[in-house]
């Protein structure tokens, strides 16, 4: 084949392999409008409640403005933002033992069907017991508030990390521990080399999960420990914002909550996209 030919066809190939660029600006509109409708339609309803608030003359303590909670939230941002410190390190610590917890008593609980059948439904009743129901005596019996709340959100997180990451052990391709059982691999080989890999998603499953889980535990015990102070979370704000009537600072916390529990979604997912975009079906994007 002569020099041209050969040029010709290694065009053709590159071309053929390159994305096309009409492609290329469809996945860019994609994402743009992926972030811009969200935020278009939280706009939309922050502007109805602030014409509903303003037209039909709501009182401030009743339903206040979005001006008004925005005004709030600068104002008493010396008050909430320790609060929403303390709220956060309180989450991510509780989940981050949770982490800890479910998986490895979800490794302790694969290696026997006779130790799953013994320990698991205690877990079981963990969970379905309300947080509420068991947050007072946990506060009672916990030597600091502190830790308090975090055995609620440790409690409440644990479950959904421990069941998803079971069953993630569990599921993996039997004939992939044929082979390994075929190599020799020792329990621990196969433990670390494949069922750890193949839990891989249901793991990220759980952390997603159990992340909003841990804060709404964390809210839950601080509303029955009902106790102020410097270390107090954004639930005692509410409560104390509620108490004095003060709605606009009422809605600021409550929105710090909910940029919270959004935050930890986001981050949430972005670990379990960065863990799962090479190579897990889930997170691939399809080729028709």
């Amino acid at each position: 084949m002569s020099d041209s030919s050969s040029l010709h066809v290694n065009l053709a190939t590159e071309t053929a392999d390159a994305p096309s660029e009409p492609a290329i600006r469809t996945g860019t509109a994609g994402r743009s409008l992926g972030i811009l409708v969200p935020l278009l339609t939280v706009a939309v309803l922050i502007l109805l409640w602030q014409l509903l608030v303003v037209g039909a003359g709501i009182p401030q303590y009743i339903l206040p403005s979005p001006l008004a909670v925005a005004k709030s939230l600068v104002s008493d941002w010396g008050i909430l933002s320790p609060a929403l410190w303390v709220t956060t390190e309180i989450t991510f610590i509780s989940l981050a033992l949770a982490l800890i917890g479910g998986v490895g008593f979800a490794i302790f609980l694969v290696q026997s069907r006779w130790i799953e059948l013994a320990f698991y439904p205690l877990a079981v009743i963990l969970q379905v017991t309300p947080i509420v129901a068991i947050a007072p005596l946990i506060l009672i019996y916990a030597p600091t508030r502190e830790s308090a709340l975090l055995i609620c959100g440790f409690l409440v997180a644990f479950f959904p990390i421990l069941s998803n990451m079971v069953q993630g052990l569990k599921s993996v391709d039997h004939n992939l521990l044929n082979l390994f059982d075929l190599y020799g691999a020792s329990r621990w080989q196969t433990l670390l080399h494949l069922k750890l890999p193949a839990a891989q998603p249901y793991f990220m499953t759980g952390l997603r999960i159990g992340g909003g889980l841990s804060l709404i535990a964390s809210v839950v015990a601080e509303f029955a420990a009902g106790s102020g102070g410097p270390n107090s979370g954004l639930a005692f704000r509410l409560l104390e914002a509620q108490y004095r009537q003060n709605m606009p600072r009422l809605f600021a916390a409550l929105l710090l909550l909910s940029a919270l529990g959004v935050a930890i979604f986001a981050l949430t997912s972005f670990i379990s996209w960065l863990s799962l975009h090479r190579w897990h079906e889930s997170s691939l994007k399809r080729e028709n």
